[in-house]
């Protein structure tokens, strides 16, 4: 889900002064400057500080203004300012483009394009002006448009992405950027069709680049010594956010490798053989599963580790290697059981780490020594949060060079090679590496320090309001993979990640904030990629993403976005809130946490808020969860005909969430079910403060193992959180992004406990909860000890080997679960609230979310031989193996907060 990201500093410096203006031609008009913004007579509108206009394509600027009369204004050095007293409301010295406004507006194809513009005005450049277009867009410049008597209505700036494409990107998409290798000898090149001019510091050098004026790509090849030395580019440009030409000494947008801390790109290449570890050439990777059968673990690189006393490089890339650590025999146990995929929380460079060690910040306070439900270790844990080891990494910086404090020295290519080092040890660890990418944003924009994109080619990359300002629906500032050449980034970044590190998915970040045919077009590159050619076959590699609609792209408002309805058929999966919702109970940011769902006891187990309503609304409501969950478990397909809990005839769409429909999927394979991930409370800690607060610590870890269950048990991929099979807890922290390593860590060893009780989370974002967290933290019962933990772990193995093990949890089409999946009991008098039971081929699944044993009796199995499955009759859960089933009345008995799976024999 969206939470508070970790937000760069957006706040820009004010410069006082514009450089002098300079005559550009025959039409330019020399006047003194005057005030930036002013309100002239009769309602008119002169504000430069805003950019309202639009220049779409080579022929078009549009613009939500009245009149008939317009131009455009440049200037190479700036200098235009606006006063609105006299007929020359724009001053300073420039060169006029006529403009002339089109009856009717804008054309369908442009109305397609843009259609968050389709009813502004068009206003068409004269042809006689054509030829200055893209000089133009090498300065400021200022929309005018007037009144039929000449009157000035409206002057404002002019965004340019659409005519930038327009002119350049036919050519600059075939273009290889950053830096290319070839016969050892370097060629760095950047995209920056607005700059005046752009230089190559290199080596203590600077080295003018040659201008394509096809493709608005700067180059320069060089010779062999540059390899490995550090470069950055200067880039003279108009930047609007600061309205003046200033020279941008800026680090390459891909860049392959950096100097520590992101201060300098180093002319790398990825085909090195000094940056292959041993074996990488040849890496075995395990089998390749398909999307809809993936079971993947989500992990920060450093939860995994730093904490863990047996491993031998704590917080580094490195720690995957160690097969002998706790943490990495765990994964391999989960690996033999089914678990798939690593998904690895953001690995890219991102902004808010120190890279060097020895600049890291720690906490100075004895944290153990506190009180299990104080403010003491968040107070601490916070001084100290801006400039320690941990983030989540949500904050890009550059998205194709591994992070570097991950790595054992941050200087150079080590992060390279032990990027590698991390993908090789997971691989021989039986599992896949998924990589969590984050193209929607960027951790600054403008001239900010840490801007790169937006320093290049300003207001291109990132997406732009109505009146010219970068968008931030995502927390931070949004980037417009709209736009050609961002689109071209990231897939570009994500071929990269796949070819050098042969990484085997990637996981998009608020992905609904990307176009679909960008993601298509990703899925397109990737299909290309061949084991003869490039090492990996693209074809196996899994996409997915979070397809959340909301800002300012939200309902396709600028273009078909990349969400869960619309991607529905295409191979690429999004996160289903749906069932996660109804397991857990409520929603992320209900004011009350005690909202509860199936697995934390609503109706059957009810705690004391009065937001769960009387007993009839926590029945009803109780009913319709399960109808979620059923529509869960079939991969929440849009067509899939069930009876529902009242009775109704009804297809997976016809279920109501929130106003959307519970089913959205075309096929198995296009929703990715979980109960938790790294946003929002852990499950346990989500379940800590629903279920009554004197539920023993071993129901709860049977209520954890049981949520968990509904989406292992589903048809589609499945995501965990890595710990979750622990009880892992975060403290109730629910936003911990950057809440430190005492919050964050997984403790691999039951002795350590699970991280409950390490103090009230932080205040920032949980201070409102404290009332709420307080008396459970205190609460030195709701810790579970070394038998809940690992019997909760060894239940949800079990699950993982059930599930792989048999082929009909992992049905290809819709058609077949429709044939093979049922839900006998449900709209009948027999539907408990509290339980589900599903038929599934050979199979029958019962989720028993009560407090006390139940019965199902299915009649039409009556007579047919049934017995709990091999796997949980051997396994590791004693108390499921007091389920048993009547062959004479068709009745399956289940224990209390369990889920039992029974195989006719």
């Amino acid at each position: 889900m969206l939470t508070s990201r970790s937000l760069a500093s957006r706040s820009l410096a004010s410069r006082a002064s514009l450089t002098a203006a300079v005559a550009l031609a025959l039409l330019a008009t020399a006047v003194p400057l005057a005030s930036d913004a002013a309100a002239a007579p009769g309602g008119t509108d002169l504000d430069l500080t805003t950019s309202k206009a639009q220049w779409i394509d080579r022929s078009t600027v549009v613009w939500d203004t009245p009149g008939r009369e317009a131009e455009v204004r440049y200037a190479r050095d700036g200098g235009l300012t606006t006063d609105g007293t006299d007929g020359d409301d724009v001053r300073g010295q420039a060169h006029r483009i006529r403009l002339a406004r089109v009856p009717g507006g804008l054309t369908d194809a442009q109305r397609a394009a843009y259609p968050h513009l389709k009813d502004y005005a068009a206003f068409r450049v004269d042809p006689r002006d054509r030829g200055r277009v893209r000089t133009a867009l090498t300065g400021q410049l200022a929309a005018v448009v007037r009144d039929t008597d000449g009157t000035a209505r409206a002057a404002t700036g002019v965004q340019i992405q659409g005519v930038l494409d327009d002119l350049y990107s036919r050519a600059a998409a075939s273009a290889d950027l950053g830096p290319v290798f070839r016969g050892g000898r370097p060629r760095l090149a950047v995209w920056a069709p607005t700059a005046q001019d752009v230089r190559l510091d290199i080596g203590g050098r600077s080295v003018p680049m040659r201008r394509d004026a096809a493709s608005g790509v700067w180059s320069a090849a060089g010779p062999k010594s540059w390899t490995g030395k550090p470069y950055r580019y200067a880039v003279k440009v108009w930047a609007p956010s600061v309205r003046e030409v200033v020279t941008n000494k800026v680090t390459d947008p891909y860049a392959t490798a950096l100097t520590a801390d992101s201060r300098q790109s180093l002319a790398v290449d990825l085909d090195d053989p000094r940056l292959a570890p041993e074996g990488w050439q040849d890496l075995r990777k395990p089998a390749a599963v398909p999307l809809r059968s993936a079971r993947v673990q989500e992990l920060h690189v450093r939860d995994f580790s730093v904490a863990d006393r047996t491993a031998k490089y704590p917080g580094q890339y490195r720690a995957f290697t160690d097969r002998r650590s706790a943490g990495m025999r765990h994964l391999r146990e989960l690996a033999r059981a089914g678990t798939s995929y690593v998904h690895l929380l953001p690995v890219f460079d991102f902004g808010t780490v120190p890279e060097r060690r020895d600049d890291q910040a720690t906490p100075g306070c004895d944290l153990p020594a506190a009180a299990p439900d104080s403010e003491t270790q968040q107070a601490c844990v916070a001084r100290t949060a801006a400039k320690d080891a941990y983030n989540w990494g949500y904050d890009p910086l550059h998205y194709t060079v591994p992070e570097g404090s991950y790595a054992s020295d941050p200087e150079g290519t080590r992060r390279t090679v032990e990027f590698r080092e991390m993908v090789q040890g997971l691989n021989r660890a039986g599992l896949r590496t998924v990589m969590d990418v984050v193209y929607n944003h960027t951790v600054a924009s403008g001239q900010a320090d840490r801007s790169v994109l937006d320093r290049i080619v300003p207001g291109y990359y990132q997406r732009l309001l109505a009146d010219g300002t970068v968008a931030t629906s995502t927390c931070c500032a949004n980037t417009a993979p709209e736009n050609a050449m961002m689109g071209k980034l990231v897939v570009d970044s994500v071929v990269t990640w796949a070819r050098a590190y042969k990484v085997d998915g990637f996981r998009f970040d608020l992905m609904g904030h990307h176009p679909k045919a960008n993601v298509l077009a990703v899925r397109k590159a990737l299909d290309a990629l061949t084991p003869a050619k490039d090492g990996v076959d693209g074809k196996k590699i899994i996409l997915y993403g979070e397809g959340w609609n909301f800002g300012e792209v939200a309902d396709d408002a600028r273009f078909v976005q990349a969400t869960q309805k619309n991607m529905a058929g295409t191979g690429i999966a999004t996160f289903s809130d749906r069932a996660r919702d109804a397991v857990r109970g409520g929603g992320p940011f209900d004011a009350d946490p005690r909202v509860q769902g199936f697995a934390s006891g609503l109706y059957t187990d009810p705690n004391s808020s009065p937001a769960n309503g009387d007993r009839a609304a926590q029945k009803a409501r109780l009913l319709h969860y399960q109808d979620l969950i059923k529509v869960g478990l079939t991969g929440n397909l849009a067509a899939y005909s069930f009876t529902d809990s009242s009775g109704r005839a009804v297809k997976g769409a016809d279920v109501d969430y929130n106003g959307a429909p519970a089913g959205y999927a075309a096929a198995p394979g296009d929703a990715l079910a979980y109960a938790d991930a790294h946003d929002n409370e852990t499950l346990y800690d989500a379940l800590a403060h629903k279920l009554p607060p004197s539920t023993p610590a071993a129901d709860r870890a049977r209520a954890q193992v049981l949520a968990m269950a509904t989406a292992t048990l589903a048809q589609g991929p499945e995501l965990s959180q890595a710990g979750s099979d622990l009880l892992r807890s975060k403290s109730l922290d629910r936003n911990s992004y950057d809440s430190g390593d005492w919050f964050n860590a997984v403790h691999w060893d039951c002795r350590d406990g699970n991280g409950f009780g390490r103090g009230l989370p932080p205040a920032a974002d949980n201070k409102d909860k404290w009332p709420y967290a307080k008396p459970l933290l205190a609460d030195r019962a709701l810790a579970p000890g070394c038998a809940q933990i690992s019997g909760a772990s060894a239940a949800y193995r079990d699950l993982l080997r059930l599930r792989t093990t048999e082929p009909v949890f992992s049905l290809a089409t819709s058609e077949r679960v429709q044939s093979e999946l049922s839900f006998p009991l449900s709209g009948t008098a027999d539907e408990t609230p509290g339980v589900i039971t599903m038929r599934l081929g050979d199979l029958v699944v019962v989720f028993n979310a009560t407090p006390r044993e139940q019965t199902q009796r299915v009649t039409g199995l009556k007579g047919a031989p049934y017995a709990l499955h091999p796997v949980q009759a051997r396994g590791a859960d004693a108390v499921v193996k007091s389920s048993s089933y009547a062959r004479s009345s068709g009745a399956f008995r289940v224990p209390a907060r369990t889920v039992a799976v029974f195989r006719r024999g």
